[in-house]
Order: structure tokens, then C-alpha cells, then sequence
């Protein structure tokens, strides 16, 4: 066990049991207002807790009461998302003239790194953070080559560090010695209500995106970008979550990937901001990233009571995963994901708690 506080910032780190023969660590960053926990099992984020306009703090994430629950994780509650977040069509690409065939996990398709992708690992914890800025922790994940599929040796390091002005910011850094696509996203689902409203179709929310990619039945992209205005996926202006969510083709709710404006490699800017008005709680978000996939947990159907001690309803929380688009590998109209042999991926999001 470790606790250190530096003004008032504090880190501390606990056992939580096994994962097999790998020990598995709580690891709780703090600050005045905000508490976050995060587990060394899928790297996941199983709480944030925040305060609402009246200085009432409640856990905002979907995550389970016990971290051995996370071993049987579909929802993929906060873990963050390897080696590709999102779909790959038929579980396959080309790479310099060569078929690579993947896991395939979600009917056909290759879905958030595969069988047994980044969340289901056990990562290491490498360091912790603690000075007068910021308090946080670094954890690594070696990925073999042939790994779900995957070509190369994959070194990967994720650092979360929560500062004195509320923001939790992700910097994810991965090195490779073969060329494989790369894809790195958190999967937190967000009701700013605490649960305590059991849909978050009354939240707003707006997105910095004019276009979004076209989707199919099987939600993998058509390849067509097309423009958000005067459809559902338009969010440029702040709208609830609610108000076009019947027009939805295919699924009922959103699962969308929006192309975030303004896109240039390692400049953050702002993302999107979910408000919840009777919390009075507000999360922006910022990025590198050229996407956002927006999920409304449209398959949730209460079987899960979620660490808040509610059922987790349909519609119950928002999932938004800053990501390079999906199925970009069988794509040549999107941003190019591959991470070659000498170079080196490092992107940043970061999440802003605050109220109104």
C-alpha cells in the first residue's frame, strides 16, 4: 500500500486481489473536489467521483461493485480499449500487400482489440505521479506480435493524471517493431446524475463536428463522410441526447463515430461538453484524436447494478470514446492508423469536471 498527498493532491494504491498469478492494485488519484480509481486489470477507470452544483459528490461512471466482476466485462466498462477501439470489417485488412487476419469477437467483425483485447489484460504498474501540478499513475502493457491476430511486438504505456483544476487527463504512448494499425480509447460511460436519473436522454450534449462517418446495419462504416446537419448526429449546436434519438437508423440510440473539426496530430482542442441540468454537472472534453464514437448504451437492459447500487436501464449512460474512425485499416479515405517501425504514437485526451 502507498499513500503520498502533495498540497491537495493525493495518489494512494491497494491490493484488490488476483488476476491468475498478476496482482491486482486500486489506485485512487484525488484532489479537493474530484476522486478517480483506477485498477491495473484493463487499465479501467472504475470510478470518478465529482461534486454536483450543491458540493454533493456521486460517481459518474458505469463500473461494477467488486474489480473481480470486471473479469466478465461485455459492456467493457472504463477499460481502455487495444490494440484498434472500434470495428474492424471481417476481422481482416491489408498491410503492404499482405491479408491480415484478426480475432474475430463480434460476429464477424473484429470489435475493440478482440477475444482478449487491452481490457482484459493485466498491465504493470510502472510509476506514480505526484508534485505540485498533478497527482497520477503510469501503467505499461507489452503486446506480442501475433497477439489477437495483430502483427509486431506493441510496447504500450498509459499515463491518467488528475490536476488541481479537476481535468483527468490520458496520454497513451506505443512503440512498435513491425507496422500494425493502432487505436487507443478509454471506454467510460458517463451519467452525470450520479445514476440517480436512470437515462441520460435529459443531458446535452455538444460536439465540435460538422461530419460524421456513415454507418451501416452492422454499425461499420460505409467510407462516405458525410455532413451532420439536418440529421440525429447533429450535435454542433448543444441539443439533449433525447431529442432526435428515435430517428436513429439501424440502432436504437446512438453509436456513431462524429469527425471532430479542426483535426492536426498532437494539437488538443476542445471535443465536446455533456451537461446534466439537475446535477448542475458539466464534462468537457479535449483531444488530439480525429473522432468521437458516441455509444448511448443501447443494449443495456437492467440485468447489471452497476457500484452507484442501480439497475444500469437502456439509454442509461453515454459512452465517449476519442478514437481514430473505425475500420480505418480497410479504409483509404480515412486517417491513416498504422504505426510503423520507428515511430511513435503518443495522444492525449483529457476529461474537465466541472458545474453550472
Amino acid at each position: 500500500m502507498i499513500e503520498s498527498k502533495k498540497g491537495e493532491l493525493q495518489v494512494s494504491s491497494m491490493p484488490c486481489g488476483q488476476s491468475g498469478s498478476d496482482p491486482l492494485y486500486l489506485v485512487t488519484i484525488a484532489n479537493d473536489d474530484v476522486t478517480i480509481e483506477i485498477t491495473n486489470f484493463g487499465a479501467v477507470i472504475t470510478a470518478i467521483f465529482t461534486p454536483d452544483k450543491n458540493g454533493i459528490s456521486k460517481n459518474i461512471v458505469a463500473g461494477y461493485p467488486a474489480i473481480e466482476d470486471y473479469n466478465d466485462n461485455p459492456h467493457y466498462f472504463g477499460c481502455l480499449l487495444g490494440r484498434y477501439a472500434g470495428r474492424i470489417a471481417g476481422a481482416k485488412f491489408e498491410l503492404d500487400g499482405d491479408i491480415v487476419f484478426l480475432s474475430a469477437n463480434d460476429g464477424q467483425n473484429h470489435l475493440h482489440g478482440g477475444v482478449e483485447g487491452f481490457n482484459k489484460k493485466t498491465w504493470m504498474i510502472k510509476s506514480f505521479t505526484l508534485d505540485e501540478h498533478e497527482a497520477g499513475v503510469t501503467m505499461e502493457y507489452f503486446s506480442e506480435d501475433g497477439e489477437e491476430g495483430y502483427p509486431g511486438n506493441l510496447w504500450v504505456t498509459v499515463k491518467y493524471t488528475l490536476d488541481h483544476h479537476n481535468r483527468l487527463k490520458i496520454v497513451y504512448d506505443a512503440v512498435s517493431d513491425k507496422s500494425t494499425p493502432v487505436n487507443l480509447s478509454n471506454h467510460s460511460y458517463f451519467n452525470l446524475s450520479g445514476f440517480e436519473i436512470p437515462d441520460i436522454l435529459g443531458h446535452r450534449l455538444w460536439v465540435n463536428a460538422a461530419s460524421y462517418t456513415e454507418g451501416d446495419k452492422e454499425s461499420l462504416p460505409t467510407g462516405k463522410i458525410l455532413p451532420v446537419s439536418g440529421t440525429p448526429m447533429d450535435f454542433s449546436i448543444s441539443k439533449m441526447i433525447g431529442a432526435d434519438i428515435g430517428q436513429v437508423q439501424y440502432e436504437d440510440g446512438y453509436n456513431h463515430n462524429l469527425v471532430l473539426n479542426d483535426h492536426h496530430p498532437g494539437k488538443v482542442r476542445p471535443a465536446l461538453t455533456l451537461s446534466e441540468p439537475v446535477s448542475g454537472r458539466v464534462l468537457n472534453v479535449y483531444t488530439d484524436r480525429p473522432g468521437v464514437q458516441v455509444y448511448t448504451a443501447n443494449d443495456w437492459t437492467a440485468k447489471i447494478s452497476g457500484s452507484q447500487g442501480h439497475p444500469y436501464y437502456k439509454h442509461g449512460a453515454v459512452a465517449l470514446e476519442t478514437q481514430a474512425f473505425p475500420d480505418s485499416p480497410n479504409q483509404a479515405g480515412f486517417p491513416d492508423t498504422i504505426l510503423r517501425p520507428g515511430h511513435r504514437l503518443i495522444t492525449e485526451t483529457v476529461y474537465e469536471f466541472t458545474t453550472e
